[in-house]
């Protein structure tokens, strides 16, 4: 794999949030996967994994750290260029399970939406 996956670390959504949006400003990203974990700093974490060539995403995490620490606490990020194909095996699993998330979210508005119908 010549991409790289990035991965940044924020206690809260709105933190996760701000620094997506200036990671995807930044550079040509795609967003595969986000994790939410009740603790990480005695709050809830939320992890953001990005994917893309290895400059864009070195400097999408920059820019996404240095906008999340503006409005509230990064804990962690990290880069991982080329990584090994064990870890393309969890990308593409990151990527299923978003892809997931999203086409049961768009069945539950589709009901919503008949049930208002009614």
């Amino acid at each position: 794999m010549n991409k790289a996956l990035g991965l940044i670390e924020t206690r809260g959504l709105t933190t996760a949030v701000t620094a997506l949006d200036a990671a995807s400003k930044a550079a040509d990203i795609t967003l595969i996967g986000v994790e939410k974990v009740i603790g990480v700093d005695k709050a809830v974490g939320v992890t953001i994994n990005i994917a893309g060539e290895v400059a864009a995403v070195k400097a999408a995490v920059e820019a996404g750290v240095i906008a999340g620490n503006r409005v509230g606490t990064v804990i962690s990020s990290h880069v991982i260029p080329r990584p090994h194909e064990e870890v393309d095996r969890l990308i593409e699993k990151f990527s299923k399970n978003l892809k997931k998330k999203e086409e049961k979210k768009v069945k539950v508005e589709e009901k919503e939406d008949l049930d208002s119908k009614d």
